[in-house]
């Protein structure tokens, strides 16, 4: 059967997303495997959420609350903002397509760094919009280009920070310059999925730039510090003049119950997100130690996910996947020698290095 769609449809690449752990087991005929490679936190999710998420059970013949009040209010509060500078979604991906949505028209163009998050491709060309994708530079975002690549049909640029799947950030100072040069028809959307991982003072916190007279839109999620992945809630900072627009176009609940309840907790849970640092943090020593000790190359990062060069990307993600150890190949990404790895607990870290010193034949 054929199916009659625009060709800007079918110029999109699908989003392929790593496989669950269940079916890499059946494929690959392994079990009790680990999987670093989604970006999840190890630790699971934030048990304030868990225990909010069980009391709200007993309500899902209820539709949700279509605005999201509780989580939009708290939202607004944590970042001294106002209600209607926040935008609830479905996954901080969904923001981003209400975003291309909403600001190009058929022909315009948005700016993105390569590699970056693949859906801000996949938002852009779903609406006829033109990506226009600017190489990192160094595994950074070179915005001095992104700069150069404006033009009249310019809408939108994306910053991903830390950007995905590098763990680069830019600083503050270098987005003041940035912004000083944007002309004022091109909105800028900061994606700062993983921005609670930062340690580096002077990383740039989008937040900041958010008010009602500058076009800046961030984008977070409780997908990663949080732990909440699996209910995907996201949201987005910007100014009101754009959420009333959003908001036209936004499903009246996009946004679960359960989804709601558990972000709403999970704001609250300061433990958990301690807890998730230190753990974060100190995985990330333990691995580079041990890469070092092994003469082994990687790229540091203020993510909790890094980058490991190894001969072949391919290779070595599926011989540690006969290992139980689950990563990503960043083949895709343009880096066919790079794997990129999240840190785990403690036992997978272990793990992961014993698992790749069988598979690249190296000792400390």
């Amino acid at each position: 059967m054929k199916v009659s769609v625009p060709e800007f449809i079918l110029s999109i690449k699908p989003y392929v997303p790593g496989k669950p752990i269940e079916e890499l087991e059946r494929e690959y005929g392994i079990a009790d495997s680990i999987k670093l490679a989604s970006n999840e936190n190890p630790l699971g999710p934030s048990p304030k959420a868990v225990q909010a998420i069980a009391e709200a059970v007993g309500k899902l013949h209820r539709y949700p609350d279509g605005s999201a009040h509780g989580l939009v209010r708290k939202i607004a509060e944590k970042f001294d903002l106002s209600p209607e500078n926040v935008v609830p979604g479905n996954g901080s991906d969904e923001i981003i397509g209400l975003l291309a949505r909403v600001l190009l028209n058929h022909g315009d163009e948005a700016i993105l760094p390569y590699p970056s998050f693949l859906v801000y491709e996949i938002a852009v060309r779903s609406v006829g919009g033109r990506p226009v994708p600017v190489p990192l530079k160094s595994m950074k975002m070179d915005l001095e280009r992104m700069l150069d690549s404006v033009t009249d049909r310019t809408r939108m640029i994306f910053i991903c920070n830390p950007n995905n799947p590098t763990g680069t950030v830019i600083t503050k100072r270098e987005f003041e310059g940035f912004m000083s040069r944007i002309p004022s028809h091109v909105w800028v959307v900061i994606d700062e999925a993983y921005i609670e991982f930062v340690r580096n003072p002077d990383c740039l916190q989008g937040v900041g730039w958010v008010d009602n007279e500058r076009p800046v839109a961030v984008l977070r999620t409780f997908s990663k510090v949080y732990g909440l992945a699996g209910l995907r809630i996201g949201y987005g900072l910007m100014p009101s003049a754009l959420t009333q627009v959003i908001h036209r176009i936004r499903a009246p609940f996009n946004a679960g119950s359960l989804a709601q309840a558990g972000a709403t907790a999970a704001l609250d849970d300061d433990s958990f997100l301690k807890k998730t640092l230190a753990q974060i943090h100190t995985g990330l020593t333990y691995l580079y130690d041990a890469l070092d000790r092994r003469g082994i190359e990687y790229h540091p990062t203020e993510a909790n996910f890094f980058l490991i060069r190894v001969q072949d990307a391919e290779v070595v993600f599926h011989a540690l996947l006969r290992e139980g150890v689950i990563v990503r190949s960043m083949r895709s990404y343009g880096y066919a020698d790079c794997i990129r790895v999240n840190v785990g607990l403690d036992e997978e870290n272990r793990r992961f290095i014993d698992a790749l010193d069988r598979v690249l034949g190296k000792r400390s």
